[in-house]
């Protein structure tokens, strides 16, 4: 769908359910993406490009987060020590 008008309600309800049904996959699956492939495609199909894009980025950025969290590493800058 090359539309560029923005989604309605529907269509972002429509994007979400299935963004969050893929991330759960992976989160089940320890990111196991040709098990969700099908999650995926229909992820694509729903939301336009540039919500893929983002929600892509979004995730990795999460992760990164989180294994930053569960690792205990904190950047240098947050540390006081120059």
């Amino acid at each position: 769908a090359a539309r560029m008008s923005a989604p309605n309600m529907e269509e972002r309800k429509a994007c979400w359910g299935a963004r969050d049904e893929l991330w759960e996959c992976l989160d089940r699956t320890s990111e196991d993406a040709a098990k969700c492939r099908h999650l995926r495609l229909a992820f694509e199909a729903r939301c336009p490009q540039q919500w893929v894009k983002y929600f892509d980025k979004r995730r990795d950025y999460l992760k990164y987060k989180n294994t930053l969290e569960k690792e205990g590493y904190f950047p240098p800058e947050t540390t006081g020590k120059s």
